[in-house]
This record gives structure tokens, sequence and C-alpha cells, in this order.
């Protein structure tokens, strides 16, 4: 029998054909090529994310996704991009009515500022009157308000010595005061009128003498402002006017 019998391999029980696999290096061959599936990105909830991120104390802006950036103005590459909304503009019938009004006030400003400075101007003219009378009053006749003068009006006083005139407005009271021939024992006083009304202290009181009756002897008239008082001479001394007695004032 020329050929040996064949042999027979006797295979234990723990011989496993996958472990025969390993045993060998397989090489795929260079025409193919194996392909390798990429793995999934992880979709998250956006909710989630949210919820997350609150949970951990940072908020982080949700990304845009790329319709949403295109409909926002961006680029459809992804990019989130945020939206600048243009403030809100009034409407155009609005502004103009606004302007129409501010420019219809501008008249009824001005004429009423115009009567505030015209207002303004003619008080400050008024006091700035009644400051440079009183003190024109104040350098002339001082304080209490004082006139004297001299005049002769047969009162035992001559030319060499006349009668000496004291006209004083003390605290409202007018008093003339006569001094006879410069001779201060034999003065007398006169009084005139008190006067009444806010700054009338400071009132001037001035005098003259002149024949007022025709009887040739020289009377006292006194000024007070727009008043003039009439004492009538009687050759020693003035009286007062007594009622309807005939005087003539003119110049």
């Amino acid at each position: 029998m020329g050929a040996s019998p064949a042999r027979k391999q006797v295979l234990s029980d723990d011989y496993d054909i996958a472990d025969d696999d390993e045993m060998y290096e397989t090489r795929s061959h260079s025409s193919a090529l194996r392909y390798k599936p990429q793995p999934k990105p992880v979709e998250h909830d956006t909710l989630e994310d949210l919820n997350i991120q609150k949970q951990r104390g940072t908020l982080i802006q949700r990304r845009s996704t790329p319709s949403r950036a295109a409909a926002e103005g961006g680029s459809s590459n992804g990019i989130a991009s945020k939206a600048v909304s243009s403030p809100l503009k009034a409407p155009k019938s609005r502004v103009k009515l606004g302007k129409a009004r501010k420019i219809g006030l501008l008249p009824v400003l001005a004429v009423f500022a115009g009567m505030l400075a015209v207002i303004l101007l003619a008080n400050g003219l008024m006091a700035f009157g009644s400051w440079w009378q009183v003190h024109q009053d104040d350098a002339q006749y001082g304080r209490p308000r004082t006139y004297q003068f001299d005049a002769v009006v047969g009162h035992n006083d001559s030319l060499a010595n006349p009668t000496h005139f004291i006209c004083i407005n003390l605290n409202r009271h007018v008093e003339i005061i006569e001094i006879p021939g410069g001779d201060a024992t034999h003065s007398r006083v006169y009084q005139g009128p008190v006067l009444f009304g806010k700054g009338q202290d400071l009132t001037p009181v001035t005098a003259q003498v002149r024949d007022v009756n025709g009887d040739g002897k020289p009377d006292l008239i006194v000024h007070i402002l727009d008043q003039q008082i009439v004492f009538i001479n009687t050759g020693t001394q003035f009286r007062s006017l007594n009622p309807g007695e005939q005087i003539n004032l003119g110049p």
C-alpha cells in the first residue's frame, strides 16, 4: 500500500475556532478601505442646558442656529450674532406736532419775558430814583431834616442882626424855631402839622417870608412837599391863619 494512511488529528474539547482567528493576522486588501463611522454628537436639550447653567450660577447666551442667525441679520455659517434692535422712533406726525407746539409757544414766552423785563426795569428805576432822592436830601438837609435861613421880619431885628429860622422835621413832627434878632433868650417855637405815611420822617421842611395879606409885614410860609402852611405876622410874633382869612400866595 504505497500511501500511508492520513493522520488524524485529534481535536481536544477545548479547541475553539474563534481562537484560531486570533492566532493569525489578517490583512485587508489594499484596494478596500474600512469605513469608520464618526461619533455622533451628543444632542442636548436647550432647556436642560439652561437649567444646568442656572444651577451652576452662570448663564451663557443661547447659541443661535444658522436659520435663526440668518433671520436676525447675522451670517449663516453657524456663528451666533446678536441682533441690534434700533430704538423706537416716534411717528413723524407727532414729531411735527410737537415742534409746532414749541414754535407756537415761543412768541408767548418772548412776550412774557419782555413784560417781566419791563416790570423789573421800572421797579429798579423807581427804587434807584427813591434812593437817589434820599441821598440828595441827606446831603442837603441831614437827619433829622433841617432847614435854616435868616430874614428881617420886624421882631427886634435888623439887617445887622436878622431873625434866624430853623425848620425841622423831628420824627414826623414839624417845628419852626424863631430866634428874633439872633437872641436865643427870646426864641419861639411854632408847631406845624404831624406827618403820616411811610418815609415821612425823611421829608424835608423849608420856609420863606413874604407878605401874603397886604399889611406890609412879611409873613412866614412853610413848604412841606406840595403843601404850604401860612403863619401871619402880628408885628411881634407869628400866628396861625384864621379860617376865611384872605391871603395871596401868588409869586
